[in-house]
């Protein structure tokens, strides 16, 4: 017999003037234009489920399910995701002075990629409330899981992304049966485009416009912890562009913390920008609650290259709630460390996952970090779906008469 599906969500909730929502209807931004946030019946969840009960089941994101939005099993869109390992990165670490430097890989998950978690709870969610048709702008990645998933769960999906986007994850679109537009500009010119679908019809699943992608995301903080022994590590760093992980990880630290299923000083949370797009980092320099948008963005890290956030309050929230930081990097130096740790660790990271490296070297050598702490860092997405960014990757070896040279 089945185990129960107990899911304790209770309603949602603005993030900015706390104004209430009914999570049974299908729902975008507050009135105020302001991201919601999905909240539980958390002293149900506490009285009814232990950390042992989440240990008995499956390796998947949904053994939270009690924390996950999703009232009926049979809405459930799976397609195997959540559990990414962490990895020791001792070499790498050991050069730069940070011993024990962690990365938990999200480019093991089912896309490839870290939105895979956001698009099987999203999907879920929308499948779930009768909504038959989703759109969205992406840089690639999110647009590639959010495609899949909808195909998996018969839902249509109308993505568009810039035409600078990863060539693979338009391939992904195309294969999963999206329709799939191409614009000229950055993310910010896609949206114009979805939004006209949506002026027809089509729900948006854009980045923090619909509640449940955050609810995906936060899932990287829950295993992050039951993955340590329920507890945390001393840094977190996380690629940010949009941000919804970073704001996903903060909103599973204060669940688990309510829960009692962890205790102890919460982890400093630190976002990395590139220096090409840093609208975060320059507002968490100046002191600012929101970030100005940034002109002229660019950067090798496609994912993170969003010129404004519509959660940036939520961001610089999660980051000086915690003791954190927003650290800026060159794309040259991201290159750099996303080549020495694949030569060193043998792990591919994304261009987004290799600036957490970058970043942690610089905070190191400027003595935020004094080499004692655990740090894990997120590799958001797999380096195979980036080839133009491997080092010789268009000139290899040439075998002369059938045998390959000798080194």
């Amino acid at each position: 017999m089945a185990e129960p599906w107990n899911s304790a969500l209770s309603h949602l909730e603005c993030g900015r003037c706390g104004t209430r929502y009914d999570a049974d209807e299908p729902q975008n931004l507050c009135e105020c234009g302001t991201p919601l946030l999905v909240r539980y019946d958390l002293d149900l969840v506490a009285r009814t489920v232990s950390t042992a009960d989440i240990a008995s089941r499956p390796g998947d994101l949904w053994r939270y399910r009690e924390l996950l939005p999703v009232r009926d099993r049979r809405h459930v869109v799976s397609l195997g995701e959540g559990m990414s390992p962490i990895l020791p990165l001792r070499s790498y670490g050991a050069r730069i002075g940070v011993p024990d430097l962690l990365v938990k890989d999200e480019g093991m998950l089912p896309t490839g990629s870290f939105k895979s978690r956001g698009a099987a709870v999203g999907v879920s969610r929308a499948l779930e409330l009768g909504i038959d048709r989703i759109t969205m702008p992406t840089n690639g990645n999110a647009g590639a899981a959010w495609a899949a998933y909808a195909a998996r769960a018969g839902l249509e999906a109308l993505i568009v992304m810039p035409r600078e986007a990863p060539r693979i994850t338009r391939m992904e679109c195309a294969m999963a049966g999206a329709r799939l537009y191409v614009v000229d500009g950055l993310i910010g010119d896609a949206g114009k485009l979805a939004a006209q679908a949506v002026a027809d019809g089509w729900f948006d699943t854009a980045t923090l416009k619909e509640p449940y992608r955050i609810e995906g995301k936060k899932t990287m903080g829950m295993e992050i912890a039951e993955q340590l022994g329920w507890r945390m590590p001393d840094v977190i760093v996380y690629p940010t562009g949009g941000g919804v992980g970073l704001i996903g990880i903060r909103k599973a630290l204060d669940e688990l913390v309510a829960l009692g299923w962890l205790t102890g000083r919460l982890p400093r949370l630190v976002a990395v920008q590139s220096s090409g797009v840093a609208p975060i980092v320059r507002a968490f320099e100046q002191g600012a609650q929101t970030a100005r948008p940034w002109e002229g963005a660019a950067t090798v890290a496609f994912g993170i290259n969003v010129a404004s956030a519509v959660g940036d309050f939520l961001i610089l929230s999660a980051i000086r709630d915690t003791g954190g930081t927003a650290v800026a990097v060159d794309d040259a130096d991201i290159l750099a460390a996303q080549a020495e740790c694949a030569a060193t660790e043998g792990v591919l990271m994304c261009p987004e996952g290799a600036a957490t490296l970058t970043a942690v070297a610089r905070l190191r050598a400027d003595g935020w970090l004094d080499g004692s702490e655990e740090v894990v860092v997120l590799n958001t997405g797999s380096n195979l779906k980036y080839p133009h960014t491997a080092p010789g990757a268009e000139a290899p070896l040439l075998a002369k008469d059938g045998l390959l040279p000798l080194q």
